[in-house]
């Protein structure tokens, strides 16, 4: 059995690193094509909320919101559903959380054609023990 030897040398790795990085960012940076894909981003967002997580004390909340062709917040949001523990400043920093980590992953990167078809659709977001639920 023979070894496999590679000689790296320095111009070599600084082509391979700079072919990785310049790779990476470009696959994030473009706009979500499916719901599949909207969905995802806008879960996985919503998850860096750890806030959230440390307020929700069993309170639970669905809002429903709609988005505008360029994945922006259209309108305001509604809660439809609600159950809220604790006292009146826990259930209002609760609600507070998730507004702002709503706020902070709109707008969406989603493409025209994914945008015609969400338009002015209602997305029910789900908030059950500090965890996002998406649904549409």
């Amino acid at each position: 059995m023979t070894k496999l030897r590679f000689r790296w040398r320095l111009p070599q790795v600084l082509l391979a690193l700079a072919c990785l990085f310049a790779v990476v960012p470009a696959a994030r940076a473009e706009p979500a094509n499916t719901l599949r894909e909207m969905f995802g981003r806008l879960h996985a967002c919503l998850d860096e909320a750890r806030s959230v997580d440390e307020l929700a004390g069993g309170s639970e909340v669905t809002i429903v919101l709609a988005l505008k062709r360029d994945g922006s917040l259209l309108g305001k949001p509604r809660i439809a559903h609600s159950a809220l523990k604790g006292d009146q400043p826990d259930q209002a920093a609760f609600v507070a959380a998730v507004a702002a980590a709503i706020e902070r992953c709109l707008p969406l990167e989603i493409t025209p054609s994914l945008g015609g078809a969400i338009a002015g659709r209602p997305l029910a977001l789900r908030v059950v023990k500090g965890r996002f639920q998406l649904g549409a």
